[in-house]
């Protein structure tokens, strides 16, 4: 954390839910802290890689993570550069200027006074916006990620409130172009894989046929916690109870009505119900974006495929990386793009009286 920050992006509204993440707090599970982190990972590196911010899977910086709808930040330093990936709108206010609405999957540099006003998040549960440099603050545990149910993190381990300032590493925008990405990052679609277990045995031959092949629905119940899924109930072999044992991100728990309950990033660390199933690392990013009323379905595969999958995940993420590019400025011309073409051969030869031969 920087000694004394002097720069700041300062919350004039706070939104609904916005919390500082970074890929999670790991190691202290045995102790009862959850992860956290972010939801979407893969939205989290890719906002940070615009701004020149560390990107990998383990230095990953933290970001603000946005749900339903957005803060409005004011810029309290030099310049600030910043980045928003995933469906959400933005726009700066700009002291004697109209309104204008900045383009996401790209960074922009903010000067002193500007107002950023980020609104509804609607495609996804969760959007981020990361700051060059990221942010000053004090890691909890070794992570920056936001816990609220215990009140651990940065700023008090609360979302971002009426009046919180959230400190810059740095007073300035790096120099150099703004960057973009090219296009963006798919997904995958189709069911959400998973491995099996690891008390799949404790469910009848139809439950497991069932939940492979039948769509659920996210209920209302549904937050950083886990979502609480609607659809066939799934029939134990006995008691849906078991003794508690370790919990993941992804674990999914049938309680005794035979729902499914999805664990996400904050969930519990040990828990007494048996769990059919697990999302995989590389489906978990879907999983995160998930939202109220959205359908999913479930398909198996063997802990090999999966981590066969997730490590060409692993290359695609780094091929996304790879490809941003400096963007034009607006009203600007891509002077990269313009020595690029074949001008000459074009050219008309106006000495012979417009003739339309071109030069050579």
């Amino acid at each position: 954390m920087a000694a004394n920050p002097t720069a700041f992006l300062t919350v004039v509204r706070p939104g609904l839910f916005a919390t500082v993440q970074d890929l999670g707090r790991f190691g202290f599970q045995e102790l009862g802290m959850p992860v956290a982190g972010a939801l979407d990972p893969l939205a989290l590196r890719l906002a940070n890689a615009l701004v020149g911010n560390p990107a990998g899977n383990k230095d990953c910086a933290a970001a603000l993570e946005i749900a339903l709808l957005g803060p409005t930040l004011r810029v309290e330093a030099t310049s600030v550069r910043i980045a928003a990936v995933g469906p959400l709108a933005v726009a700066v206010e700009r002291e004697g200027q109209a309104l204008q609405p900045l383009e996401p999957h790209r960074s922009h540099t903010l000067v002193q006074g500007d107002i950023l006003r980020l609104g509804a998040v609607d495609g996804a549960s969760v959007a981020y916006l990361a700051a060059a440099g990221g942010f000053a603050l004090e890691p909890v545990m070794g992570s920056l990620s936001t816990y609220v149910r215990a009140g651990i993190g940065p700023l008090g381990g609360r979302p971002l409130g009426q009046g919180a300032r959230l400190p810059l590493a740095r007073d300035a925008a790096p120099s150099g172009p703004e960057t973009g990405l090219p296009q963006l990052p798919d997904y995958g679609s189709g069911p959400l894989r998973v491995v099996l277990g690891p008390q799949d045995d404790r469910f009848t031959e139809a439950a497991l046929a069932t939940f492979l092949s039948t769509a659920y629905r996210v209920g209302k119940q549904a937050d950083r916690m886990g979502l609480r899924l609607e659809g066939p109930a799934l029939m134990h072999r006995g008691s849906a109870d078991i003794p508690s044992d370790g919990l993941v991100t992804g674990a999914i728990q049938v309680p005794g009505n035979g729902q499914p309950i999805l664990l996400l990033n904050d969930h519990q660390t040990i828990g007494g119900y048996a769990k059919i199933a697990t999302v995989i690392s590389a489906d978990l990013p879907r999983a995160g974006r998930l939202r109220p009323g959205d359908s999913l379905s479930f398909q198996a595969v063997t802990v090999e495929e999966a981590e066969a999958i997730r490590r060409r995940q692993e290359q695609a993420i780094a091929g996304w990386i790879g490809a941003i590019r400096p963007v034009r400025p607006a009203g600007g011309i891509d002077l990269d793009a313009l020595y690029a073409e074949n001008l000459i051969s074009g050219t008309v030869d106006i000495v012979n009286g417009g003739s339309d031969l071109p030069l050579v």
